[in-house]
């Protein structure tokens, strides 16, 4: 049995909202009487921590997910006729970059809660609840106390990080209040983001020594919190402090509390990358020495030999789908199953047509992102000068050598034509082939034919598509069966794995030394994998700006490059794009599609705009409710809302 999350009537009580009067943040407790009896026994205080999981639990990347959403990596119709996610409300985090984020009912709103169900201030009180009450069980040995202290240390430390993400400067709730504390008392004010970090940090640090290094019982407890876990994200949040938006961000200079408290720092600090990228370091050692390693795809005993072009792109892709118990390079991944493979399946076979509902493979990926992945050579397509950039429209018939790629013969453009491993595992389109879908013969692979809307069923059914012409394929196990009855393989979307700690660890070295051995040492792990030269040989020998790769500035771009290719549709590059501080920049041209309704090549591969974006300086942050503010006048809006 999975480790579980234990929902009990009795928690759920001592865990409701607070009175009316004290909805401000949920700071006091409810229930002495119920909490004695949380706690009298170890198999009680067990089922109170694995309440304390239970936010965390729902957080994963999906539709709720405000990273996720938010990125412009997948683009949601906001024409359908169904609401293909259960609900209206279920799209709202897609639709933000339209500019319909509001003070009166902020989308994706985790301060409060009301929305999502998941508030997460709610989550820390328990956190304290249990804190403040593990001591009474008489039947806990000091060892597995210890321990659960320690997840929870750990769990109230990344729940006030997803909010300092989110918001900004938030409340610290560093411990509950009193049952008969006045309203002044609860009126909490937004502590200073150095702070914040500071004070998360402090929890990560008491939290990992009593932490197992990893999980010794996979079968009951995979998905607890082990060292290497609290040492990737401490890695994530000094990475997170020392990038541009948080470490003198001038656009935030002004920002102060009612009492005149700056909330963010004035000045940059260069110690705040060293710092980060000793995080990185002690990280990255800790996991090495658990044995974890990049995944590489071991074909099962019922699968014909793999060719090497096929085998590259299955060790990327299943490097996320694959079961997490088998693959080596999870560090961190949450219970919670990704629910979500329907809208990243391309519609294949008729069976599927005619199941409208088991695949609706509605996650449109802009072309933009489909460009930004490397040509074969392993450089930006138009860095690479064995590259017709200019021509990459143009109409060609998918040559034989790429048949592990493509359909041999399809007309398609030359941009789908000699690209990097990546992007044809994690990317389906016109033409493309998928391997899974119950059909694993390489030589005889599905493909996918989307032009015009056509189908076997009828040239007027305009089911094969969707709004952009690219699915977002890494996202679909390729032991998942999608047609006249579906069948889905379960997969686990990693929170953290290994190859993103690499290139976090690149890029803190990079901003701390600049181009060193060590920098290209790890980003080149990851690019091996993906098939590719490493990064100094591969823009030396094919780039137009050879000496990019040897350049503080021009190594960090190409670090970013990597990041968003390798991590792209996980739920993290959303997070990415902010602590840059170039989502702007990213999200300044609008998200494009092809013409999908025409059936030629010739009218198919036209560009057209699906949405152009609204994103401002306000939008790197979530505004407070409305109501929130008026409830607590300690509270200050983030600025320009």
């Amino acid at each position: 049995m999975k480790f579980n999350i234990k929902l009990l009537l009795l928690i759920a009580v001592v865990t409701g909202t607070t009175v009316s009067c004290k909805k401000y943040l949920d700071v006091t407790p409810d229930n002495v009487a119920t909490i004695d009896y949380a706690f009298r026994n170890r198999n009680e205080a067990e089922n109170y921590l694995f309440t304390c999981y239970s936010t965390i639990q729902n957080m994963g990347p999906s539709n709720t997910d405000a990273a996720f959403t938010s990125s412009g990596e997948i683009y949601f119709p906001n024409t359908l006729t169904e609401a293909t996610l259960g609900s209206r409300d279920a799209e709202q985090g897609f639709h933000l970059i339209r500019g319909v984020q509001s003070t009166d009912n902020p989308s994706l709103n985790y301060w409060d809660g009301e929305q999502l169900g998941q508030p997460i201030f709610k989550a820390i009180r328990r956190c304290n609840i249990f804190l403040e009450n593990i001591n009474r069980p008489k039947d806990l040995s000091q060892f597995e106390r210890n321990r659960w202290i320690a997840e929870v240390k750990f769990l109230k430390a990344y729940y006030h990080f997803y909010l300092l993400r989110m918001y900004g400067p938030v409340p610290l709730i560093k411990e509950n209040l009193p049952i008969d504390a006045g309203t002044e008392d609860v009126r909490i004010k937004r502590a200073p983001v150095d702070e914040a970090f500071a004070y998360i940090v402090s929890l990560l640090d008491e939290a990992t020594p009593d932490l197992p290094r990893t999980i010794q019982d996979p079968a009951r407890s995979l998905g607890r919190i082990t060292q290497n876990i609290a040492l990737s994200v401490k890695a994530e949040v000094l990475t997170t402090q020392a990038s541009p938006f948080f470490n003198g961000n001038p656009d935030y200079t002004g920002f102060k509390d009612k009492d005149g408290v700056n909330l963010f720092p004035a000045a940059y600090s260069a110690e705040k990358w060293n710092k980060a990228m000793l995080a990185c370091q002690a990280a990255v050692k800790s996991c090495e020495e658990s044995n974890l390693s990049l995944y590489r795809f071991t074909s099962p005993g019922n699968l014909p030999t793999i060719p090497a072009p096929l085998k590259t792109v299955m060790d990327i892709r299943q490097s996320i789908t694959e079961n997490w118990e088998k693959n080596p390079e999870v560090i961190w991944a949450l219970n919670t199953e990704f629910g979500l493979q329907s809208m990243a399946m391309p519609r294949l076979t008729n069976a599927m047509v005619q199941n409208m509902g088991g695949a609706p493979g509605n996650f449109a990926v802009p072309i933009g992102m489909a460009e930004l992945f490397y040509s074969k050579n392993g450089v930006p397509m138009a860095e690479d000068a064995s590259y017709d950039y200019r021509g990459r429209y143009a109409i060609a018939a998918a040559p034989a050598e790429s048949k592990y790629y493509l359909k041999s013969g399809y007309q398609t453009i030359k941009m789908h034509m000699d690209r990097e491993p990546r992007f044809y595992a994690d990317l389906s389109f016109d033409g493309s082939c998928f391997f899974g879908n119950g059909q694993t013969d390489p030589e005889n692979m599905l493909y996918v034919q989307a032009r015009g809307g056509t189908s076997l069923a009828g040239p007027k059914d305009n089911i094969r598509v969707n709004v952009s012409g690219y699915w977002p394929s890494k996202l679909v196990n390729y032991q998942s069966v999608f047609g006249t009855e579906v069948t889905q393989a379960s997969f686990r979307v990693p929170l953290i794995r290994l190859a993103g700690l690499y290139l976090l660890y690149a890029e803190t070295l990079n901003e701390v030394n600049g181009p060193t051995a060590d920098v290209y040492t790890y980003i080149d792990k990851v690019r091996t994998r993906a098939g590719l030269k490493g990064v100094k040989e591969s823009w030396a020998q094919y780039s137009v700006n050879p000496g990019k790769a040897s350049s503080k500035d021009g190594l960090r771009s190409i670090i970013q490059q990597e990041r968003r290719i390798e991590l792209c549709f996980e739920g993290r590059i959303g997070w990415d794009l902010r602590r840059w501080k170039v989502m702007q920049e990213v999200l300044s041209k609008p998200l494009q599609g092809w013409n999908i309704q025409d059936t030629t090549p010739e009218g198919y591969y036209r560009q057209r705009n699906l949405v152009i974006p609204v994103f401002g300086l306000k939008d790197y942050l979530w505004p407070l409710k409305y109501n929130d503010l008026i409830a607590n006048p300690n509270l200050v809006q983030n600025p320009y809302w």
